[in-house]
């Protein structure tokens, strides 16, 4: 099955909340070789000005692919996912995501373009902090925003 490019400018819901949490972040500084302190001791991310410990700047992209599954396990999408390699990916930060944290992102499908038996699928995550203003409406206060842009090998290529 081929990519549906009718999916180009679809915006999925928004996620259930996503709570960050201390050893998530500290799990995540170690897998990725971050060693500052603010990602591991709450002594010095409170020292820094913090609420918590600090995420990485790419910790963001944990919270992306929840989202992005959307698309990918949607099966009118026509995503076969062993035949996608990861091509882009950017971070766009509001403010740095702390512990205790409760993200919701929304998903945008941005572009999808066709050649040569390669789709170039481009998404886009709006990271919001999932509190509630007074009226108990969503307040969507940025956090960050992912674009990622994924290559998917046609059954040909």
């Amino acid at each position: 099955m081929a990519i549906n490019a009718d999916f180009a400018g679809r915006e999925y819901p928004a996620t259930a909340p996503y709570s960050v949490g201390r050893e998530k972040l500290r799990e995540f500084a170690a897998a990725v070789g971050s060693t500052h302190p603010v990602h591991h001791d709450l002594v010095a991310a409170r020292g820094a000005g913090h609420g918590d410990l600090v995420a990485p700047p790419t910790f963001a992209v944990v919270v992306a692919q929840r989202a992005e599954a959307q698309l990918i396990e949607d099966p009118e999408a026509g995503i076969d996912f062993t035949r996608v390699v990861h091509a882009d990916e950017r971070f766009t930060h509001h403010r740095p995501i702390v512990a205790g944290d409760e993200l919701v992102t929304v998903l945008h499908v941005d572009r999808i373009v066709e050649r040569a038996g390669l789709a170039m699928v481009t998404t886009r995550c709006e990271i919001f902090a999932a509190a509630t203003d007074d009226a108990g409406e969503p307040a969507r206060t940025p956090v960050s925003t992912v674009v990622s842009t994924l290559a998917v090998r046609g059954e040909d290529a």
